[in-house]
């Protein structure tokens, strides 16, 4: 009997909670992920989606919808209603730098999204099979140089970080890392573990029990600086390869046509979530960094972030995908 009564108070009190804090969803939210489960978007999202569910008045629902490394899940959110119930997650590869590398494609991130959420930043890892006879990133460049086309990396697909890293390597220092492209960063994991591929660089979160656990090995990282999860492993530049420094991002876009108010409860449901102690607890403990902010903000990182990688794309000639 209590239980009922206090639902119909809360629910009475609805209306004027919506009017004093701006839009409120009605009924659950869907965050399409457009990689599957296991991989750094993927954490990252169920963290914040799980803390918002136990604030918000309706859980928000995630949704793996895998495939074009991002392009058919973003595609997917792209066409949904702009209602405030569908979001999309949005990451360095199929919001930046799937614009550079794709001849076509199926969405078109200014025209037919818009910012809501800066999720966070990670950076990248070299990464080893336990097999590989190298102890740092100038015997691992060593190593590949004396065994050409020989070796294999594996990422979570075309134009992620992930694959243009060691096509920056390949062109710059005359490697010949051969591709191997997965469908996420879990699955490219499972092939590092099983010995199928030799070497990864993807985002800290992916990998870093498997790092901590000792059954693969970390040479580098991809920061301005070292990455607080993994303290004892050197940036590029430490390592003797300036220049190449990428930092991984995620967050979160609605529908174009979405109403600014309902943006504006979105983002703040999202700033609230990230602001929570034990949220920015897992985040260090993945290796991510927490961003937040305003809509805005996102947005004009995002935008930073398609030219950089078009000219990225443009400068090291690297072909474009169908």
């Amino acid at each position: 009997m209590f239980r009922r009564i206090a639902l119909t108070l809360i629910a009475l009190c609805l209306p004027g909670l919506a009017l004093a804090q701006g839009w409120v969803p009605e009924r659950p939210v869907r965050i399409i992920l457009p990689f599957p489960p296991g991989g750094s978007t993927d954490l990252v999202g169920r963290i914040l989606a799980d803390r918002v569910s136990r604030s918000a008045p309706h859980p928000w629902v995630i949704e793996n919808r895998s495939g074009a490394n991002g392009n058919i899940g973003m595609d997917a959110a792209a066409k949904s209603a702009p209602d405030g119930y569908t979001l999309g997650a949005c990451t360095i590869g199929n919001c930046a730098i799937n614009p550079a590398i794709y001849a076509r494609m199926p969405y078109d991130i200014e025209r037919d999204l818009i910012p809501v959420f800066w999720s966070g930043s990670v950076m990248n890892a070299v990464a080893v099979n336990n097999a590989v006879p190298a102890q740092n990133l100038q015997e691992f460049i060593a190593w590949v140089k004396a065994n050409p086309g020989r070796v294999n990396y594996g990422s979570s697909g075309f134009g992620s970080s992930n694959h243009l890293i060691p096509e920056l390597l390949n062109g710059r220092l005359g490697l010949t890392l051969v591709h191997v492209p997965f469908r996420g960063g879990a699955p490219a994991l499972q092939a590092l573990l099983a010995g199928q591929v030799q070497v990864m660089m993807e985002n800290i979160p992916t990998k870093i029990q498997a790092i901590r656990a000792g059954q693969i090995r970390a040479l580098a990282v991809t920061g301005r600086e070292r990455d607080p999860s993994l303290p004892d492993v050197p940036t590029f530049a430490e390592a003797g390869i300036p220049d190449i420094v990428v930092e991984p991002w995620f967050g979160f876009m609605a529908p174009r046509g979405t109403p600014d108010a309902v943006i504006a409860g979105l983002s703040r449901l999202l700033n609230e979530a990230i602001a929570d102690p034990e949220v920015r607890r897992k985040f260090a403990d993945l290796g991510v960094r927490p961003e937040g902010g305003s809509p805005e903000r996102f947005s004009t990182h995002v935008r930073s972030e398609i030219a950089r990688w078009r000219e990225v794309v443009e400068t090291n000639k690297i072909e474009k995908l169908n």
